[in-house]
């Protein structure tokens, strides 16, 4: 039987000492929190949109177009075995040259709407001091609450329960 090297011993002991006393100590969560967001642009502004806002993002979906009065419904589509609306988020905001394609759909987490739009920049982690509140005025203000700062550029973060809203009172001046 061979001995062990000296200081092996006194070694192990260090080594479940430190990991007994990891379970006892709290846990460490990270020291700061970011928010997610989803970077894209409409035509070439550039926007977020808070991604616990969206139920899912998709690229390059069949619309089908269908007949109806309101400027802003682009047609319908199916996700997931469901059909639901899609709505150009340009003209929910009021931007007056739309974009030629909208590649890329939001579904909104609180309801079963998908939102159109032209480009999907990034996914981003900011810090929350980097969102601002948005200052009075502007067309898109009641879906515009709050801005976002990062290194590269500042994006007006749209709010999408006001889009949602938005839609609402658009089917109900419809009807």
């Amino acid at each position: 039987m061979s001995e062990a090297a000296p200081g092996i011993g006194e070694r192990a002991a260090a080594l479940r000492l430190t990991f007994d006393r990891s379970f006892a100590e709290p846990l460490r969560l990270a020291s700061e929190t970011v928010e997610d967001l989803l970077a894209i642009r409409i035509g070439t502004q550039a926007y977020a949109l808070r991604l616990a806002e969206v139920a899912g993002l998709f690229a390059d979906r069949k619309v089908t177009p269908v007949p109806g009065g309101d400027a802003a419904l682009i047609g319908i589509a199916g996700f997931r075995g469901a059909i639901v609306p899609v709505y150009g988020l340009h003209t929910l905001l009021g931007i007056a040259s739309g974009p030629r394609r909208c590649r890329w759909l939001v579904i909104a987490a609180a309801a079963p709407v998908a939102l159109a739009f032209e480009t999907f920049d990034a996914q981003l982690g900011v810090p929350p001091d980097a969102i601002l509140p948005a200052q009075a005025g502007g067309e898109t203000q009641s879906c515009v609450r709050e801005f976002v700062r990062t290194p590269k550029c500042s994006s007006p973060v749209i709010h999408l329960p006001s889009v949602l809203d938005a839609i609402k009172s658009r089917r109900g001046q419809a009807a």
